[in-house]
């Protein structure tokens, strides 16, 4: 393992055995379930959104570390952003995820959600991954 592996596989157990973002949401105004059928992951995703902007979001949920970390990573990467960015982000990080964007350049908006990068190479984690970042597209308001 490199030393880029190592830190990326550093922040991704750190977000999921400590997810800062992980509780209810009293202010919630928009709320989505997420399902990951095939292993077992389901979040609920909280959204408080005000003048087309993210002002907080959190989740509840169980799942396996992939998908606490990367919902975890999400809600930092997009509290304070508006819509139409959250939604420009997302389509981002599920590129990055499928190898449709591989250039650290474009990738470089994505922050620690860059950590997520080479579960690429483990296509049954793909769907862990980029659970949240779905559930996202489905919890946000129409722009």
């Amino acid at each position: 393992m490199n030393d880029m592996e190592s830190i990326y596989t550093e922040v991704i157990t750190e977000h999921s055995r400590f997810p800062e973002h992980k509780h209810h949401l009293e202010q919630a105004n928009c709320v989505a379930p997420g399902r990951n059928p095939s292993c077992g992951d389901e979040i609920t995703l909280e959204l408080n959104v005000r003048e087309g902007v993210i002002r907080e979001a959190a989740f509840t949920g169980v799942g396996c570390a992939i998908s606490q970390a990367s919902t975890d990573i999400m809600i930092d990467l997009l509290q304070g952003r508006n819509v139409t960015e959250a939604r420009r982000l997302a389509a981002k990080f599920i590129a990055m995820v499928r190898r449709e964007i591989t250039s650290e350049e474009d990738l470089e908006e994505l922050g620690e959600a860059v950590a997520l990068q080479g579960i690429a190479d483990m296509p049954a984690r793909v769907k862990c991954a980029v659970l949240a970042w779905h559930t996202l597209t489905e919890a946000l308001p129409d722009s």
